[in-house]
């Protein structure tokens, strides 16, 4: 190797399979059984839209009359996966004046875990929301760990939320990580393979390819995830052939997994235990909050945040999943083509990502899309050898 790597690296950086002689390789990796994609297997489809900002979360204080109101908003796709970090921030806010009491606004992924931290930090809280899981945004969300997914763009991010993003990020995993094991498996690893296919043979090949799709818009999402080494392990080659795809690189690396229907009410019941409470209430505009007896909020509305506060910096980025239910014996993830696929306990999620960042960008439509489901479906057959 041209960079030996000492044991403590290679235990900690899961680079076994890098590694390991062809031979070896090919013996351990483990059977893969392809994904069946007859409609059959198809049980919904759903849309979220996720709430992305230019300039990256809003988590700061606000006074809303009399109220204290710390923003946990605007997390792009990366809301389950930056969840607890971005708590801790909020919560910190909120603990300023100590209060006895906290609301959260929200039920789903950021609201429950602002609420737990809240609670953990000694107050009384209750949760205020129109819906719970499993009718909350949070619930249709793909379940992968992607700190870093439209997050933010790289021209209109703060010269220091790069370092807050790190912080969030490294807090988040080693919070997601604790679940890891509970009953229902609410947090798991999983294997995740990125497939890439050969590069066009001639130069001429190269130009067409390179010049055939159509020039589109670059949100300019920016990219953080080199700011985590050592968090999670590394990925490695794999030899094609002793896997069922059709692909000329495969590579494959561990990666967390969210079983959203397990971790949702794993969250839920812990903040009842807590002593939580929820209030079912629909808020119409900031002026509503007065009805509420704690001094102390924090807003974790999502991309409700847009029309509730009237924040027009929150842009939807649409993103529709068909769900495949639960098959035996598949238990991995998969990339290929712009179409991500994940294997939950709770149902096999494929996701088309489609051509390019601009996809889905602005998009506010939540209606279930019935041929990009079935198109989304052809790209994942197509990921298999016949």
């Amino acid at each position: 190797m041209a960079n030996p790597l000492n044991r403590r690296t290679l235990l900690r950086g899961g680079l076994a399979t890098a590694l390991m002689t062809p031979a070896l390789a090919r013996a351990a990796e483990p059977a893969l059984i392809p994904i069946r994609t007859d409609p059959a297997q198809v049980f919904r489809t759903t849309v979220c839209l996720r709430p992305f900002r230019a300039s990256g979360p809003r988590i700061e204080n606000e006074i809303v009359g009399r109220k204290q109101v710390i923003h946990n908003y605007g997390h792009g796709g990366s809301g389950w996966s930056l969840s607890w970090g971005s708590a801790e921030v909020a919560v910190g806010l909120a603990m300023q004046s100590s209060p006895r009491k906290i609301a959260v606004i929200g039920a789903g992924a950021l609201g429950l875990t602002a609420a737990l931290t809240a609670q953990r930090a000694g107050a009384e809280v209750t949760i205020y929301a129109k819906e719970r899981f499993p009718f909350v945004r949070s619930a249709r969300a793909t379940g992968i760990w992607s700190p870093d997914s439209r997050v933010a763009q790289t021209a209109s991010m703060t010269a220091d939320f790069p370092a807050l993003w790190e912080r969030m990020a490294r807090t988040s995993a080693a919070m997601h990580e604790s679940f890891v094991g509970s009953a229902g498996s609410p947090v798991e690893w999983i294997d995740y393979y990125n497939l890439r296919d050969p590069e066009p043979a001639t130069p001429e090949a190269q130009a067409t390819a390179q010049t055939s799709a159509p020039a589109s818009f670059d949100p300019g999402f920016a990219y953080l995830n080199d700011r985590l080494s050592g968090l999670m392990p590394h990925s490695g080659p794999v030899a094609p052939e002793t896997t069922p795809f059709a692909a000329a690189e495969v590579r494959r690396a561990a990666n967390l997994s969210f079983n959203i229907a397990d971790y949702g009410r794993q969250l839920e019941a812990d903040f009842l235990l807590a002593g939580g409470r929820f209030e079912h209430i629909e808020f119409h505009d900031p002026s509503n909050l007065s009805r509420l007896k704690e001094k102390v909020v924090i807003n974790c509305t999502g991309y409700g945040a847009r029309a509730l506060w009237k924040d027009e910096t929150v842009i939807p980025v649409r993103g529709q999943i068909v769900w495949l239910t639960p098959q035996e014996g598949v238990h991995y993830g998969v990339y290929h083509d712009g179409v991500g696929v994940l294997a939950r306990r709770d149902g096999i999620v494929v996701q088309d990502f489609g051509p390019d960042e601009a996809f889905g960008w602005n998009d506010d439509n939540e209606t279930a899309d019935p041929v990009a489901a079935q198109g989304a479906l052809e790209k994942l057959k197509a990921i298999y050898r016949v």
